[in-house]
């Protein structure tokens, strides 16, 4: 835990050295799992979220991604792809897993609107509501590579080498889903025009 008064590295350094975190969270030093966890919890949540389509699962599985973290940070190895790329691909392993258990996607809940300042007449929030609806289903049509695929370059910002390595791909393979699905709500927003 941080000392009273004193703030969290991610506080006080947008530019937090991961790798100095690491190698001490390796070597058992409490404060810097807390960091590590503090820094990577909205993100692991947010892609868990709209992975699975529900809060509940979405937060065990982020809970079991940190408790994966924990137990097996000390066999982490620097390579070409960052701490968060390692993280990522633990909370990708345990969503497939729990498709395979379950066999199906039932979404608990809509992803939640931005929020904004602006209010919309009842028109315009109508129209905005079909048209997300509309899009949602696009990209439900897509496979659930290219959905990833997607979510994880256009949301999470991740590189291709990033996104093949915590979806177990080559980084063609990552190029390729993202082409054809890219290419596939192309055609699907020419057919609705």
């Amino acid at each position: 835990m941080a000392e009273p008064g004193r703030a969290s590295a991610t506080e006080t350094d947008p530019a937090v050295d991961v790798k100095e975190l690491v190698g001490r969270a390796q070597a058992g030093d409490r404060e810097a799992l807390e960091e590590l966890y503090l820094l990577h919890f909205d993100r692991i949540y947010a892609y868990l979220q709209m992975t699975v389509g529900n809060r509940h699962d979405a937060e065990d599985l982020t809970n079991q991604t940190f408790v994966k973290m924990l137990e097996s940070i000390e066999r982490f190895e620097w390579r070409k792809v960052p701490f968060s790329a390692w993280l990522f691909r633990i909370a990708h392993n345990l969503a497939v897993d729990h498709f395979r258990a379950r066999r199906r996607w039932q979404p608990e809940e809509e992803p939640p609107e931005p929020t904004g300042d602006e209010q919309r007449s009842a028109e315009e929030e109508a129209m905005h509501s079909l048209g997300r609806r509309s899009m949602l289903q696009m990209i439900e049509d897509l496979s659930s590579d290219q959905q990833q695929v997607l979510t994880l370059k256009f949301v999470f910002n991740f590189s291709n080498g990033e996104a093949a390595t915590i979806l177990g791909k080559t980084e063609g393979a990552v190029k390729s889903l993202q082409h054809r699905a890219l290419a596939s709500l192309q055609r699907q927003l020419a057919g609705a025009a």
